[in-house]
């Protein structure tokens, strides 16, 4: 990762107007959806026209991505990718002076572990936080950044593949965070360990703070697609503070904002859910464009009553429109839903029976969400568009439409949706950042706002939900961590009294002390398991994944077969321990996938490891021409033996082969191979050696592979890969900390 400090005069000349500062949040877009969570905003006189040329054009910076900014103190910040060489390419954040566009600062990070292609880096929009001014990033391979705003700053970080399971999907849709309260909630489809290992469309909510994690919400009995997009929506429905998102099994869940239970669930498509909802009242509007779950339709726009629980498919829907609109979320304002569908047709139905009023052709491909402010829309088209809509009694007519083009002319791509701060209009596209607006726009910027207080329950609540914090960890067994708990009543309010809770621990060794502290026994190894406190007679539980740490040695033995080694993480269904004829002991196998996706990978260190070398006795196998690729992964890198090139691969990016270096190496199916890879930081830069050579002869002296990365990717865990239309098999893993630099 880079971060770079580029100007502070702009910057400090806005914020010495916080003297000046109006009371409301309404100035500002803290988030994709505004500073109230729907799209709308409450600003006057902005413009009807402007031309790339000059007409109310404030500013344009050099900025590529497809995301939407957000703008708050001053600054205007959005997530992108930067890099015109294949071993620079990054993903990154950058924040600008949101008066003059002058550049304040940069953050980039690598991409790795994935398979998203270059261009659809930097897919979700940040989520900027009032009361602390932090940025909250997820990047499209699990990297997960809280930044401060005034300089771009790590606060705190979470890897959510090696942590959590995160999956990515290749089609690089990510989910866009959302703050609430004390917490920052996340989406995405993961695999984690133990009961937790079956791949589901997940919650998260971290405390923004420090990143401790609150709660985890597992709504979802099946998954669909683990590509999807959907921003949980927060909203206040019969007293209880709800998170409402679509999820990758085709529903739309509402839980709990502070504990995570879920409340309701309503199924609505037979693939994942990419838009997100808006909510009037009690009213939660939803769309989708593809196989819907009664009839062979495809898509549909739904009203749904938020007021239930349990499932009310059958039982709370009010109105259905058979619009299909799969991207672009909806607009709820005085009585209309604005809708945009796959073609980029705009629809505004009435909001009250879902009837349409009228339509307007807004071009090819309808992909951001519009933006509804002084009576207009402001909505942007894939294919190189933004337009200005106007709306009156008799519909809406188009205002301006200008077209954004790449400089050898074809149009550049346009994805994000407009925010709205300071009378101001910004957007970004492939081609740029663009501030649009009338020139004698105020300069007034809101301080800094307080934080939002957590509802207190009645003196006498009875306690409901019992949350042990942080929730799910990873310890190596020469620590100890304290845990702390948090009262809820039944409507998810705070029970600020107290009772003493009583701790203990299942299926972990070690001791617990009565104020929550647990210490492993060394002696166990690595484990995992559970804290459990109970509180009268309700319980809470946290998750714990103890690491023995580098050196970490593994043949298999103990595990029995049909199961894998209960600290291993990611995709862990697709791994297990057999008995393979032939061979003395255990061997870890990855056969076929039913559902013939077959590339996987898994860790079984922590995600801080560092310098060290993984080494490991691999053995593909070949079906008909079906061939397997085997391989080991190291501190975000991949070795990779290709069978059906015939090759060793050394890469940290599957689908763009940043820093990728081959050569010719013939295997053969049947036959164990002692494979081994070494990653040494040196500053910013990683040197990483791979070598590989038939078990039982002896161990070439030189590397067979050898990179610089100037952009090193700094920390990862140890795992190991494999893509397996045929099976594979492992044994005699090794990893071993460096001890001499070479």
């Amino acid at each position: 990762m880079q971060y770079l400090s580029i100007g502070r005069r702009a910057l400090t000349s806005a914020l010495a107007l916080l003297a000046l500062s109006v009371p409301s949040l309404a100035q500002e877009w803290p988030s994709w959806r505004g500073p109230d969570g729907n799209s709308v905003s409450r600003a006057q006189g902005l413009i009807d026209s402007w031309s790339t040329t000059g007409e109310n054009l404030l500013w344009r910076q050099d900025f590529t991505g497809r995301s939407a900014p957000v703008v708050m103190q001053g600054r205007v910040c959005a997530n992108g990718r930067a890099g015109e060489e294949l071993i620079d390419r990054q993903e990154m954040v950058a924040c600008f002076d949101a008066f003059d566009g002058t550049k304040l600062w940069e953050f980039r990070f690598n991409v790795y572990q994935t398979t998203v292609p270059w261009n659809r880096v930097g897919w979700a929009n940040l989520a900027g936080d009032a009361e602390t001014g932090y940025l909250f990033v997820q990047g499209v391979g699990g990297l997960f950044y809280c930044l401060d705003s005034k300089d771009g700053s790590v606060v705190w970080e979470k890897n959510l593949i090696e942590e959590y399971g995160f999956m990515e999907g290749y089609g690089g849709r990510t989910q866009t965070p959302t703050v609430d309260e004390n917490r920052v909630i996340v989406t995405f489809a993961s695999t984690n360990w133990g009961e937790e290992s079956r791949p589901l469309h997940r919650m998260y909510a971290f405390d923004k703070k420090n990143g401790d994690l609150l709660w985890r919400s597992s709504p979802a009995n099946s998954m669909a697609d683990k590509n999807a997009q959907s921003t949980a929506a927060i909203a206040t429905i019969d007293g209880r503070r709800l998170a409402i998102h679509g999820n990758g099994d085709g529903s739309i869940f509402a839980v709990d904002a502070r504990t995570g239970e879920k409340v309701w669930g309503f199924k609505l498509s037979k693939r994942a859910i990419n838009i997100s909802v808006v909510v009037d009242g009690t009213t939660v509007y939803a769309s989708h464009s593809e196989e819907n779950v009664d009839e062979g339709s495809m898509g549909r726009v739904v009203a749904i009553d938020a007021t239930g629980s349990g499932d009310v498919t059958k039982t709370h829907e009010i109105w259905r429109s058979p619009l299909g609109a799969g991207f672009s979320s909806l607009v709820a304002h005085d009585g209309k839903l604005y809708v945009v569908d796959n073609s980029a047709n705009l629809h505004a139905l009435d909001a009250t029976n879902g009837h349409e009023l009228w339509e307007l052709d807004l071009g090819n491909v309808g992909k951001g969400s519009p933006v509804w402010a002084d009576g207009k829309l402001y909505v942007t088209e894939v294919n190189g568009h933004f337009l200005i809509v106007g709306l009156d009694e008799e519909g809406g007519r188009i205002l301006d439409n200008e077209e954004i083009n790449m400089p050898e002319g074809r149009f550049a791509e346009v994805y994000g949706s407009p925010a709205i701060a300071y009378n101001r209009i910004y957007f970004t596209t492939e081609e740029g950042l663009y501030a649009l607006g009338s020139k004698t726009a105020d300069r007034k910027v809101p301080a800094l706002a307080a934080g939002q207080a957590i509802e207190a329950a009645a003196d006498d609540a009875k306690v409901a939900t019992v949350q042990v914090i942080p929730g799910d960890i990873h310890l190596r067994n020469d620590e100890s961590a304290s845990f702390r708990v948090e009262l809820f009543d039944a409507k998810g309010r705070r029970i600020s009294k107290t009772d003493s809770a009583n701790w203990t621990l299942d299926g972990l060794q070690g001791t617990l002390s009565p104020d929550g502290t647990f210490t492993p026994d060394p002696k166990a190894g690595s484990q995992t398991g559970k804290v459990i406190a109970k509180v009268g007679e309700v319980l809470g539980s946290a998750r714990l994944r103890v690491l023995t740490g580098l050196p970490i040695h593994e043949d298999f033995e103990s595990t029995e077969v049909g199961s894998r080694p209960n600290y291993f993480i990611g995709y862990v269904g697709r791994w297990g321990v057999e008995e393979l004829e032939g061979v003395e002991g255990h061997v870890l196998a990855k056969n076929p996938s039913p559902v013939k996706i077959h590339r996987h990978i898994t860790f079984l260190g922590d995600s801080g490891d560092h310098d060290y070398t993984i080494e490991a006795d691999l053995m593909g196998t070949k079906t008909g021409r079906k061939v397997a690729d085997m391989g080991l992964l190291a501190q975000g890198y991949t070795l990779d033996l290709k069978g059906a090139q015939q090759t060793l691969d050394l890469y940290s990016w599957a689908s763009a082969l940043r820093m990728k270096q081959s050569v010719d190496f013939a295997w053969e199916p049947g036959v164990w191979y002692r494979v081994k890879m070494q990653v040494e930081n040196r500053g910013e830069h990683a040197i990483v050696r791979a070598k590989a050579w038939k078990r039982g002869t002896a161990e070439p002296d030189a590397w067979t592979l050898e990179v610089d990365d100037p952009h090193g990717i700094a920390k990862g865990s140890p795992g190991l890969y494999g893509f397996s239309p045929s099976s594979i098999y492992y044994d005699n893993v090794s990893v071993t900390p460096l001890r001499t630099q070479p």
